[in-house]
């Protein structure tokens, strides 16, 4: 049985939203799993669910009720849950800001790069080194292109506005980006920007799972001087209102995945 790892992001944090979609879906009712890694326990119990013959593990990146900050998400913990239990993909979700005009608000991005903006994030495995063997992963493509055109298909055949491509500028947070930050990153040729992929990406290319992201743009951060900066309450009112849209996107990917791919 194929195994999927899901990490939901900032308004994607009720486990019940995958198993309520669909009932033409063959879903069998989840579970929670309570448990722990070598870096203790992840941010949230594990929702374990059927989904169509593929075996979904659910995980809420901020916790159930949205209580952990971006810096304090045991990201390491969380990757080695998912590999724990033999998962053999992970896809995820995050609100994003707009750093492109292009780029509005309810459209999905398909991240395929990132550049890492954090600062005091343990994101690798790797404490020590065995005696001559570094081991230093790749990262030139961070996300894994065969999730990435499932998404893209599934945005498609859903006729989701998305973009199929983007560089996301992950920063510390919790708080947001002055103006003179915005418009660097957009200058360094970032496209959406968050507090969260960076972290994970690099994490699950260390533990060697396939991993891609889809982001939602919810505002357009604060480098537009004709509208008001980013407020949360903003970001979670509008992936509040697209939630069934990233729903449906998760379900129909997860149901075409192909172990062999």
């Amino acid at each position: 049985m194929i195994k999927i790892g899901i990490i939901g992001g900032s308004g994607l944090n009720n486990a019940d939203v995958i198993e309520d979609a669909y009932e033409s879906l063959r879903v069998e009712p989840g579970t929670d799993l309570e448990v722990d890694t070598r870096y203790g326990r992840p941010s949230s119990a594990l929702r374990t669910i059927k989904l169509n013959g593929r075996q979904v593990f659910l995980l809420a990146r901020h916790g159930r009720e949205h209580t952990i900050p971006p810096s304090q998400v045991n990201f390491r913990a969380n990757i080695q849950a998912l590999k724990d239990r033999g998962c053999d993909f992970v896809l995820a979700t995050t609100a994003c800001g707009s750093l492109r005009r292009e780029i509005g608000r309810g459209d999905l991005v398909i991240l395929d790069q990132f550049i890492d903006f954090t600062k005091q994030r343990t994101m690798t495995f790797f404490e020590r080194f065995e005696p001559h063997e570094p081991m230093h992963t790749p990262m030139a493509d961070p996300f894994s292109e065969y999730l990435r055109q499932r998404l893209i298909e599934s945005c498609r055949k859903l006729g989701l506005a998305h973009h199929e491509r983007g560089t996301v500028a992950t920063i510390e947070g919790p708080r947001f980006s002055t103006r003179a930050e915005s418009i660097m990153f957009r200058s360094l040729g970032a496209d959406v920007i968050n507090m969260s992929v960076a972290t994970e990406a690099a994490l699950a290319a260390e533990a060697g799972l396939p991993y891609a992201a889809v982001a939602m743009s919810t505002d357009y951060d604060c480098w537009k001087t004709d509208e008001p900066p980013v407020t949360w309450e903003e970001v979670l009112r509008i992936f509040s209102d697209n939630a069934q849209k990233v729903t449906a996107l998760l379900i129909n990917t997860v149901i075409g995945l192909d172990r062999q791919a």
